[in-house]
């Protein structure tokens, strides 16, 4: 049985891929995994007369074609969590299927959602790694006079992190040199009386670091049957996570050898 040949002109073709990959490229940069990717970019090819679209999602790039126009890619140059984004292009891509915006108008909203950043306020997530630091140093069964130390490392942490991955982009030395900083912290917090058990607030403080969601994406992905994109992500969470344990290392090690 062949597929239904579509009718799209040249310019609503171009501008249809443009579209799809613009999508596919804020809902992979911020942390959707691939079986959400995959459904939001067919439902949007398929409610443009294209019954077959073919697609190829990676965490690094997205490939498209349809018959009787190129093929086009775009790259995937950065990548985060920030969930209201994803939520973002699902809602006006259902807006879509249903009639209530054309493909012109959901271009240029994807274009002002990719360009605009509707990320909180710096100190808001800063307040936020702290209260989660504090929080789950409790959980895992930390003292109560250990909750304030926690909340202002794991907050320190996080601004480091925030700091050098801003400014210098550098992946992993920025996990690393927070990992550093928020051991030293510790230590220097029970030498002086300031807390009791460091290992429980170095275990609180880095939690807001450790990769949580792109592990979760990741075996999504395996199971989803995207075994490029999970294997990329299992690589990536581990390669953060090593980073963390040789930052925390580090300053054990040499804190020991210069007998502090």
């Amino acid at each position: 049985m062949q597929a239904k040949k579509h009718t799209l002109t040249v310019e609503k073709g171009e501008l249809l891929l443009e579209t799809t990959l613009l999508a596919g490229k804020i809902m992979i940069e911020n942390g959707a995994d691939m079986a959400r990717v995959d459904d939001t970019l067919k439902r949007i090819a398929q409610n443009s007369e294209i019954t077959t679209p073919e697609i190829f999602e990676t965490t690094t790039g997205i490939m498209m074609s349809i018959p009787g126009h190129n093929a086009q890619v775009k790259a995937i140059a950065r990548r985060q969590i920030d969930l209201e984004r994803i939520a973002m292009v699902n809602e006006i891509s259902r807006a879509y299927q249903a009639k209530q915006v054309d493909l012109t108008q959901m271009h240029e909203y994807l274009k002002n959602l990719d360009k605009s950043a509707p990320d909180f306020k710096l100190i808001w997530l800063i307040l936020g790694a702290g209260t989660v630091g504090a929080t789950l140093e409790i959980m895992y069964g930390g003292s109560w006079s250990d909750l304030l130390p926690t909340f202002l490392i794991s907050a320190l942490g996080y601004y480091v992190f925030y700091a050098i991955n801003t400014r210098f982009k550098v992946k992993f030395a920025s996990e690393f040199l927070a990992a550093l900083v928020i051991g030293l912290c510790a230590l220097f917090a029970v030498k002086f009386r300031l807390g009791q058990d460091y290992g429980m607030i170095i275990i609180g403080s880095v939690m807001p670091l450790v990769p949580g969601v792109p592990l979760t994406n990741a075996v999504r992905d395996l199971l989803a049957g995207h075994i490029l994109s999970g294997s990329a992500r299992v690589v990536e969470a581990l390669l953060t996570a090593v980073a963390l344990g040789m930052g925390i290392a580090c300053v054990l090690r040499f804190w020991k050898l210069g007998g502090l």
